[in-house]
């Protein structure tokens, strides 16, 4: 039995959690077989940016590949729902990873993120939602609860400025918090 020819521009490859290193090797792999990576999915957020920094996100944006970005919400520490007067569980990951003295470090960037929220009109995880999307990638959302779905869809509609998305950053990398997951490898 012959199977028939395969149409390799329907055979999606994506891959998960490599360095950009990594990614070139794939993606020249998978060029020798006439197949074409498609995307990359990595942890991205406006506490995790060192992907951006190794190039990696310019690389999928040269090559047309879809960036998948999940932790965008790093766990829910930027909701703005949690602070040290309302910490995450004792004892979970989320708490053992964003604990008292690293919410502690994260206020003024969720300061920020409250100013700017208020001049749109949305909650502050629809902030970080939002920075994402204008960093060029396609967040992925932990939902729980219905609400998720509607901030996540008013996200798509906030437009950052250049100065919102600096001031963002700027914010963001003052508070020297950096949590990757046990998972993760550098991706420098």
């Amino acid at each position: 039995m012959a199977f028939p020819e395969k149409d390799n521009r329907l055979c999606p490859i994506p891959l998960s959690n490599h360095n950009f290193e990594e990614i070139k090797l794939a993606a020249d792999i998978l060029a020798q077989e006439g197949l074409q990576l498609s995307a990359v999915q990595n942890h991205y957020s406006l506490l995790y940016r060192s992907l951006e920094e190794a190039g990696i996100i310019e690389y999928c944006n040269a090559n047309d590949l879809i960036f998948f970005s999940y932790m965008v919400l790093e766990q829910g520490a930027l909701t703005g729902k949690y602070n040290t007067k309302h910490p995450f569980k004792a004892g979970t990951r989320r708490g053992n990873a964003f604990d008292e003295k690293v919410l502690a470090e994260l206020e003024d960037l969720i300061g920020v993120m409250r100013e700017i929220s208020l001049r749109h009109h949305v909650e502050p995880a629809e902030i970080a939602i939002a920075w994402a999307i204008a960093k060029g990638t396609v967040p992925i959302i932990g939902v729980t609860k219905p609400s998720h779905i509607a901030s996540a869809v008013s996200a798509m509609d906030v437009q950052l400025s250049d100065a919102e998305i600096e001031e963002l950053e700027r914010s963001a990398k003052s508070t020297g918090v950096e949590i990757r997951g046990a998972w993760e490898k550098s991706m420098i």
